[in-house]
């Protein structure tokens, strides 16, 4: 692949990841942390980019990103894929990608609300670049985020050579644990469990640069799993730092998206928040553009439907949801995004840990690390959500391994991975004793 499409589909990659929600974690986390920024970005940076890179680098070695659920029972697989799909994109992650982008991009303003004239340009928008699949690359990749990444270094400069403020002492939270609780908030990214869904886009795009041997794909994958990596870790730090050097303008600020609002206003002024509102705007758009095609793509593939005719029911769910209003899509659909989050990140675990195995020998192991997944991570929601009972969540607190760092289902997990890698490298070396 020439070093320029490879470049493209890199910029591509971090444009999908880059929605309002990417912009908004690490100035609070910089606030917050203050001058333990450094150690709390650190931990921020383990999960909020370690895990989706190293779920772009497994479905590329998987040169598919069906065969992550291969193993599993066809039904099975069907209602993971539709469900996740139906999660990241009209459910959820595309309506919240709506109305972030007009409480923060449009809602400052005007005077009444435009909420339902917005979604239906967003919308529109939407679609037309979702309909030529095959131009994502040249639309994102080499137009847009180039866009993005210009006005991204345009408020990182202004934040490291004329900061309003110095950082401040760290709130309680980050005091003694900045590392673990950087871990807790990049892993409520869920960019993991989105990493899953864009799979689809990526390695599309990068088969339709025409690398289709497997070893090629995965080494394709791999290099643009570095950019994206390079480019959202300086997006982060940058970020991070923003939100640390602002508590002269927002120590009062509730959010990111406020804190944010607030530096740029102090910094440029009104020109500061009309950037401010182009750079969330084009964010999200990229992102809806994004799961647009990745629901579409998963659809066209499986059920043989019409690419158009998916994209068009997937945009107007979306548009009709996203009216709802952001305070009631969370409350509806955030439990099963939680819920979902760590199921994909254990498909994936699995696949990296037993990825020379048979289907037949990983079959029983899949199934296994999926419902252990869904069980503790129905645990770890219920706590996220502050549903458990009391008595429950202190017995939790005391016997059950990473249940305060919302990661209960991990340990689970891995002990199984590691009972059924053991298992599998013991059985070549009896036959070859036998021999």
């Amino acid at each position: 692949m020439k070093t320029h499409d490879l470049l493209a589909i890199g910029l591509m990659t971090f444009a999908l990841f880059l929605g309002a929600g990417n912009l908004i974690f690490p100035p609070s986390l910089g606030l917050e942390a203050g001058t333990n920024l450094f150690p709390a970005m650190v931990g921020f940076l383990i999960t909020a980019v370690g895990l989706p890179a190293l779920t772009l680098v497994v479905l590329g070695r998987l040169s598919s990103t069906q065969n992550l659920t291969n193993p599993l029972p066809k039904w099975l697989a069907r209602t993971f894929w539709i469900l996740l799909f139906t999660a990241i994109g009209p459910a959820f992650g595309m309506p919240r990608a709506i109305t972030v982008a007009y409480e923060i991009g449009i809602k400052p303003f005007v005077n009444s609300d435009h909420l339902l004239l917005f979604s239906i340009i967003f919308s529109a928008v939407t679609l037309l670049l979702a309909f030529k699949p095959g131009h994502l690359v040249d639309y994102i990749g080499k137009i847009m985020t180039p866009l993005l990444i210009f006005m991204l270094v345009a408020l990182a400069c202004a934040a490291i050579f004329s900061p309003l403020g110095i950082p401040q002492a760290p709130s309680f939270d980050y005091q003694q644990d900045a590392i673990t609780h950087g871990l807790i908030q990049g892993y409520m990214t869920m960019d993991a469990i989105a990493a899953v869904g864009f799979g689809w886009v990526i390695i599309q795009a990068i088969n339709a640069k025409g690398i289709t041997v497997p070893r090629a794909v995965a080494n394709t994958a791999c290099k643009v799993a570095i950019i994206y990596a390079v480019l959202m870790t300086g997006c982060y730090v940058a970020m991070g730092y923003v939100g640390a050097t602002s508590a002269p303008v927002a120590a009062n600020a509730t959010n990111g998206g406020e804190i944010l609002a607030k530096y740029v206003a102090g910094q440029f002024g009104i020109y500061g928040q009309w950037l401010l509102a182009t750079i969330i705007v084009m964010a999200c758009l990229t992102t809806t553009v994004g799961l647009t095609n990745a629901c579409a793509e998963y659809y066209k593939q499986t059920f043989k439907t019409r690419f158009p005719v998916t994209a068009i029911i997937v945009v107007t769910l979306t548009g009709i949801i996203a009216n709802l209003g952001l305070e009631q899509i969370l409350t509806v659909s955030l439990p099963a995004i939680l819920v979902l989050c760590p199921v994909a990140i254990a498909l994936v675990l699995t696949s990296f840990v037993l990825p020379s195995l048979t289907l037949s020998n990983t079959s029983f192991t899949h199934v296994v690390v999926l419902f252990t997944a869904l069980l503790f991570g129905g645990i770890d929601a219920l706590n996220i959500l502050e549903k458990t009972p009391d008595n429950i969540h202190s017995l939790f607190l005391q016997a059950l391994p990473l249940y305060n760092a919302h990661a209960s289902w991990l340990l689970p997990c891995l002990l199984i991975l590691g009972g059924s890698y053991l298992k599998a490298i013991k059985k070549p070396m009896s036959v070859d004793i036998i021999n």
